[in-house]
């Protein structure tokens, strides 16, 4: 046998196997979920009609629900369905985990916010398609719809615009943290809008800068659009730090109470 064959069997190198559709399934409902296509409580349609649309087969479906169920992002009701899980009541994501037992603040989850989605807008100014350009804006016109009917805004599509943002920047390992982060970005979310809600023409304010984000984004700014995320985070930042109910020293792991 060659020498060079020889060396290569004892690295244990196995043959490529195509991916499972399974697995192709669950990425693509994971998704939905990220993005906000799929809101928190809100029923998924029954495996039949996600097999028929995806082109797949039931058993397919089956097991990425099944994977899904057990990473605590889907749920399912004896006799009723399967419904998308609250980030507020969310087991298992290990970040959430290691965040409640440092006792980190709601401050410590702005900094890291200010960090991953400033950059996040700029790289979405420079790759986001037209795809992605049309996910960002079904996001806004939530907020805006949610505003112009019920005089608030909803943490979905809040939340959902968020990371419509972090998906069009192409870049996997942003979209792996924001992805790991979603439970507390969520929550941190709710409550931002809870308390500014408080505060007359806090919500249209808040709107104004998601515009701002999203046209310089649209129009191709990375700088103006990294800029405009920045403003609205130091501006959610200062509100806070203004509000006597509010102190540094407030864990998160209590702000989904």
């Amino acid at each position: 046998m060659n020498t060079n064959t020889t060396e290569i069997s004892a690295m244990k190198i196995r043959p490529i196997k195509p991916r499972r559709i399974s697995s192709q399934v669950f990425e693509q409902i994971r998704e939905l979920i990220y993005k906000g296509d799929f809101k928190p409580g809100q029923q998924i349609p029954p495996e039949r009609e996600l097999a028929s649309s995806m082109q797949v087969s039931r058993t397919s479906v089956r097991n990425a629900i099944e994977k899904l169920v057990n990473l605590g992002l889907l749920k399912q009701v004896q006799g009723q369905g399967t419904f998308v899980s609250s980030p507020e009541h969310r087991e298992g994501n290990p970040l959430s985990a290691a965040m409640s037992t440092d006792e980190a603040t709601f401050f410590d989850l702005v900094e890291v916010r200010m960090g991953l989605e400033c950059n996040a807008a700029q790289l979405a100014a420079l790759r986001a398609t037209d795809a992605d350009i049309r996910s960002i804006q079904k996001s806004l016109k939530e907020m805006e719809d949610d505003l112009a009917d019920n005089g608030s805004i909803s943490t979905a599509a809040d939340t959902a615009f968020h990371m419509a943002i972090t998906f069009s920047t192409k870049n996997p390992v942003l979209i792996h943290l924001t992805r790991s982060f979603y439970d507390f970005l969520f929550v941190g979310i709710k409550k931002n809008l809870v308390h500014l809600g408080d505060v007359e023409l806090a919500y249209e304010e808040v709107l104004d800068h998601h515009r701002a984000v999203f046209n310089h984004i649209k129009a191709r700014e990375p700088q103006k659009a990294h800029d405009a995320m920045r403003v609205h985070l130091l501006y959610v930042q200062d509100f806070f730090e203004k509000r006597n109910n509010y102190q540094d020293s407030i864990p998160l792991k209590h702000l989904a109470a």
